[in-house]
């Protein structure tokens, strides 16, 4: 069984088998309790430095929200402005079928006089 913070080794074997025991031993790098180490000597701030870092994150992120923002406006218009000149294409051609199924009534309908 392996407990945190201890090495477990299984080089001996038993002498009732051939299963090997585990010997419980500490870590030879171990440090004092209470002792603190930080990840890199660059990490730590000042509780004034971390707002400021927050604070131009912060700015940075509503930035590129804003130009994102700018960007999606700007294909909707370019989409709508599709859309409507679409419309109004499918409207003439849809003017024109209607005067020529008018224009075929005329010719195939029997005439009455």
């Amino acid at each position: 069984m392996q407990k945190t913070g201890m090495a477990v080794t299984g080089d001996e074997i038993a002498a009732t088998g051939d299963m090997p025991t585990y010997q419980i031993r500490a870590p030879p790098t171990a440090l004092p309790q209470g002792v603190v180490v930080a990840a890199s000597p660059g990490s730590l701030h000042s509780p004034q430095q971390l707002a400021e870092e927050a604070t131009r994150k912060r700015e940075l992120r509503l930035m590129k929200n804003r130009e994102a923002a700018k960007e999606c406006r700007r294909r909707k218009k370019e989409y709508v402005k599709c859309l409507e000149s679409r419309v109004a294409v499918l409207e003439v051609q849809n003017k024109k079928l209607i005067e020529e199924l008018e224009t075929l009534k005329d010719i195939c309908s029997p005439k009455t006089d």
